[in-house]
C-alpha cells in the first residue's frame, strides 16, 4: 500500500527534470555508491565462508548487513557532494527570480542539483535511526543541529538554516525554492532557536521565523514573510495570534499549582486572548476594517513586485 503524499516525510528533492540527459547522474550515483559495498561483502565471505562450518558466516552476518548500508549511505553522500562540487563550480546556486524554461541556466542547474541528491537523500531516510539524515542535511549546505527535529516533515536541501531546538511537524512543508507558474524563485529560509512548526505546515521560502515562534498546523506563510518571535501565527497566509507562553521565563511561577478546575480556569483566563467569535460587533466591524486594509496593502505591494520583475525581464 503507496504512502500519501501528505504524509510522506523526510528530506525531499522537486522530482522537475529539465532533462532527461540528468538521469545519468542519478544512475551513475547507484553504480558507483554499491560498488564498495560489494567488495566489502566479498571480503566478508573470503574470510568467514566454511563449508564445514557455515555457522560464523550466518552469525555475523545481520552486523554486515547493516554495516554495508551505512557505507552505501555514506558513499553516496561523498560521491554526490564530489559532483555537487564540480557541479557548483561551473555555475554556483543563487537565490532570485527565474523563468521556468529550459533556456534558463539557474533552472536547469537548479534541477539537476535536486537529480544529484535523490539517491543518497533517499537511501539515508529509509535509515531507522535519524543521525543520517542530519548528515545528509549538513553534506548538502542544510545548517541545523542534532537536537533538530526535521524528520517528520518534507524538508528541502538548500538555502536553509535552522538554529537549534526546531521541531518539525508530520507532512509539513519546509521550502526553500517554488514554482509559481512559469517562475522558480528560490530565497533563503531561515528558522530560528526553538521554534515549532505544526502539521502540514508550509513554511515558503524566504521566510524567517524567529526565536520561540510557533506556526500552527495547517498554517501557510508568504514568500519573505517574518514570524515575530514569541508569538504564535495562524491561517492562510499566517498572521499574529497571540503571545506564545511556552517559552516564556518563570511560566511555572506564573501558572502555579492547581489545585481543582475552578482555579484552572481562572489561570487560564488570565492569560488567554479572546478569540474571534468571542468579540462585541464593534470589536468585530473593526478587525473586518484592519483586515481589508492589510488585504489591499499586499495587494498593493504585489502590483509594485510583478511591475520591477516586468521591467527586468522586459515581458
Amino acid at each position: 500500500m503507496s504512502v500519501p503524499n501528505t504524509m510522506r516525510v523526510g528530506p525531499f528533492t522537486p522530482t522537475v527534470l529539465v532533462k532527461k540527459r540528468y538521469l545519468i547522474f542519478y544512475f551513475f550515483l547507484i553504480w558507483i555508491s554499491i560498488i564498495p559495498v560489494l567488495l566489502e561483502f566479498w571480503v566478508y565471505w573470503r574470510f568467514l565462508w566454511n563449508y564445514e562450518r557455515p555457522i560464523h558466516f550466518y552469525t555475523f552476518l545481520p552486523l554486515l548487513i547493516f554495516g554495508m548500508y551505512i557505507s552505501i549511505v555514506f558513499f553516496s553522500i561523498l560521491f554526490a557532494k564530489i559532483l555537487l562540487i564540480i557541479i557548483n563550480a561551473i555555475h554556483k546556486p543563487r537565490e532570485g527570480v527565474f523563468l521556468r524554461i529550459p533556456e534558463d541556466k539557474d533552472y536547469r542547474y537548479w534541477s539537476l542539483r535536486n537529480t544529484i541528491k535523490r539517491w543518497p537523500i533517499w537511501l539515508a531516510h529509509k535509515f531507522p535511526f535519524p543521525f543520517l539524515d542530519n548528515i545528509c542535511f549538513k553534506a548538502f549546505g542544510v545548517k541545523t543541529k542534532f537536537s533538530n527535529s526535521l524528520f517528520e516533515g518534507w524538508v528541502d536541501t538548500e538555502f536553509i538554516e535552522f538554529g537549534k531546538d526546531v521541531v518539525v511537524g508530520q507532512g509539513a512543508i519546509i521550502q526553500s525554492a517554488v514554482i509559481i507558474g512559469n517562475l522558480l524563485i528560490i530565497r533563503k529560509t531561515m528558522i530560528e532557536d526553538d521554534v515549532r512548526i505544526g502539521s502540514h505546515a508550509i513554511v515558503m521560502p524566504g521566510t524567517h521565523i524567529e526565536n520561540k515562534c510557533i506556526l500552527a498546523a495547517n498554517s501557510v506563510t508568504t514568500i519573505g514573510q517574518v514570524l515575530e518571535k514569541e508569538y504564535i501565527y495562524v491561517g492562510i497566509p499566517a498572521k499574529k495570534f497571540k503571545k506564545n507562553f511556552f517559552f516564556e521565563d518563570g511560566l511555572e511561577n506564573k501558572i502555579g499549582h492547581v489545585e481543582d478546575i475552578e482555579k484552572l480556569r481562572e489561570k487560564y483566563e488570565e492569560i488567554y486572548t479572546k478569540r474571534y467569535d468571542q468579540l462585541t460587533r464593534k470589536d468585530r466591524r473593526e478587525k473586518k476594517r484592519e483586515k481589508k486594509e492589510e488585504e489591499k496593502k499586499r495587494f498593493d505591494k504585489g502590483v509594485e513586485e510583478w511591475d520591477d520583475f516586468d521591467d527586468d525581464f522586459n515581458i
